[in-house]
């Protein structure tokens, strides 16, 4: 069965952090590690909760001012210097609008609320997709199963005919154990050719 379908993640893959001074230096003024800093925003209770979609980003950035005892004026500066140094991944995007001419693309993240408004108006590359399921509008994260099974269906492709592509070994497992293909980014270069091995080795 060939393969029909390249479905992407977005942090650490198309977006990566690049440079971590901006986020080490937010995470010492308020008296944690950079690993203790993402922690709190990535997961917790409340990332948690706004990964799944059962409180808004809104909700999250206000229960971190107050986790952390800032000022509502403070925010703007809290969330520029935790993303500061995210990149996009422009030849990345390019090379997977490359794809779209055999292939049907999706993105696969596990994200907050306002991921879509990301992705269509600022980053401007919702082009490149034919499907994003964004696990705060699906209230699924990886690697729950179901959340794998959804991305497939929107594609119209069964599970063999699906290529998954994260840096997080557990979410790679999680569509392995879905019987996708899957793909671990460590590099776009890495990437890239384990995919074109992939699309070009005749599977199926």
């Amino acid at each position: 069965m060939s393969i029909r379908a390249v479905i992407w993640d977005l942090g650490g893959v198309l977006v990566r952090t690049e440079d971590y001074t901006s986020r080490d230096r937010l995470a010492a003024r308020l008296g944690l590690s950079r690993e203790e800093l993402e922690d709190v925003v990535f997961s917790k209770d409340s990332g948690d909760r706004a990964q799944l979609g059962l409180i808004s980003v809104e909700q999250h950035s206000e229960n971190l001012r107050q986790r952390f005892g800032l000022q509502r004026s403070e925010m703007d500066r809290f969330w520029k210097d935790f993303w500061g140094g995210d990149r996009l991944d422009a030849e990345l995007v390019t090379f997977i609008r490359s794809l779209r001419a055999c292939y049907k693309t999706g993105l696969l993240s596990n994200a907050f609320s306002d991921l879509r408004h990301y992705v269509t108006h600022v980053w401007k590359f919702a082009d490149a997709f034919d499907e994003m399921v964004i696990s705060a509008e699906v209230g699924l994260v990886k690697p729950d199963a179901q959340i794998y099974h959804l991305a497939l269906q929107r594609l119209g492709v069964a599970p063999q005919e699906a290529v998954f592509i994260d840096d997080m070994p557990r979410n790679v497992e999680g569509a392995l154990a879905a019987n996708m293909h899957a793909i671990r980014f460590l590099s776009p270069q890495q990437a890239r050719s384990e995919l074109e091995q992939l699309l070009n080795g005749g599977i199926g």
